[in-house]
């Protein structure tokens, strides 16, 4: 199997009248693959925010150093502070760490079962139990698929509106049932963890009675990207470019004016340009038979980093999402490559453009390479493949 890409991000809502969260999530990616470790801590508050946040470090910490699961609990069990009203040190722990090659593997102790929709269909996991230092931890080992949504949530969710609008909360059967629609239809992570919190707002009637969290781990569909930018050094090879970046599979995007100028006139196709301006501050997009999108180039390049920038830090905030869906040729640039690319391929012309070089443009903004080498760097970060050709 070729190497998945692996999209994991997480949000919550605070218990009522709490300022600290008592659940901790904390994901771990590297070149092998990707490590999700969510715990809920014992209560509520700073307490609880304290429990787990030790517990899903450590798990967190010793997993990545190659601990087995016996190893972890046991180090957990005699670490954890011990609550004085009930005698116990306590913090449920999820863990789930997808390679890759797509091996996975999945512990849970105490906590609402990770649920995984493939296909828009919920498939239950098959377990293993065994007893590690006096508790009962639940195991399972399996592969992972392009497409797959593994969706792990506190109690808060299933519990959600319990005693208030649902006599026994949301439950974990529902949960998984409602998770099939916006998995079905290929959302983002965010998307669908957006979508399961505003469902457990509702049943809270707006103050969640128990802190509720949401984290996904999306197995991005196989999907690449071209993006020309920048006419090539020497004019000679324009045909060349047009030709190798047409006979590449995938999306086709090009941004900058002289670049779609290239392109339509060795296609023989017609360029046209919008004069609608979605936002005063980025140009306006235009049109070639064939190519997925067109977009002006330095500002809309530059102002698309930042929106890749700002997802990689807060993937999973209602404001990254608004962003991704303005009009603008930025957002839509941004939202295609975030949301759709596993394999970006840049076609990046070195000729200078003279509008660049003006001393009274930011420094940032002379060479539109640099930008191109930001974005790719940026969808680095991401995890995506990042494969460039220059002219």
């Amino acid at each position: 199997m070729d190497s998945l890409c692996i999209d994991a991000c997480y949000s919550s809502l605070n218990k009522k009248d709490e300022e600290l969260c008592g659940d901790r999530v904390l994901i771990t990616s590297s070149a092998g693959g990707t490590l999700l470790v969510l715990s809920d801590g014992l209560g509520s508050g700073v307490k609880a925010n304290i429990l787990s946040t030790l517990t899903s470090k450590i798990i967190s910490t010793m997993i990545n150093r190659g601990a087995t699961i016996e190893d972890t609990v046991d180090t957990i069990a005699h670490t954890l502070p011990v609550c004085k009203e009930r005698g116990i040190a306590y913090s449920t722990f999820m863990i789930l760490q997808i390679e890759k090659d797509g091996r996975g593997y999945l512990a849970e102790y105490d906590n609402p079962p990770c649920m995984l929709i493939r296909g828009g269909v919920h498939v239950p996991f098959a377990y293993k139990e065994k007893t590690i230092g006096g508790k009962l931890v639940r195991e399972s080992r399996f592969t992972a698929q392009r497409g797959d949504y593994f969706v792990i949530v506190s109690d808060g969710v299933t519990q959600a509106g319990m005693g208030e609008t649902l006599s026994f909360g949301w439950g974990e059967k529902e949960v998984a049932d409602f998770l099939c629609a916006p998995c079905s239809q290929k959302l983002s992570a965010p998307r669908v963890i957006g979508s399961v919190l505003e469902v457990a707002r509702e049943l809270y009637l707006g103050r969640p009675g128990d802190d509720t969290t949401v984290s996904i781990a999306h197995i991005l569909p196989e999907q690449q990207v071209c993006l020309f930018s920048g006419p090539p050094r020497h004019p000679a090879d324009d045909a060349r470019l047009v030709r190798e970046y047409m006979e590449t599979g995938g999306m086709h995007i090009v941004s900058g004016g002289t670049s779609s100028e290239i392109l339509a006139r060795e296609l023989g196709r017609k360029l046209e340009v919008s004069i609608d301006y979605a936002d005063s501050d980025i140009p306006p997009t235009a049109a070639i038979a064939g190519i997925d999108l067109v977009t002006e180039g330095v500002m809309t390049l530059k102002r698309a980093i930042e929106i890749i920038e700002t997802y990689t830090r807060f993937p999973a905030a209602a404001e990254t999402t608004a962003a991704l869906d303005r009009p603008d040729g930025a957002a839509k640039l941004a939202k295609i490559l975030i949301e759709r690319c596993t394999h970006l391929k840049l076609f990046i012309g070195k000729s200078v453009n003279p509008a660049h070089q003006n001393p009274d443009f930011p420094t940032e903004l002379r060479v539109k390479s640099r930008l191109m080498d930001d974005l790719g760097n940026a969808m680095a970060r991401l995890g995506r493949a990042v494969d460039k050709k220059y002219y």
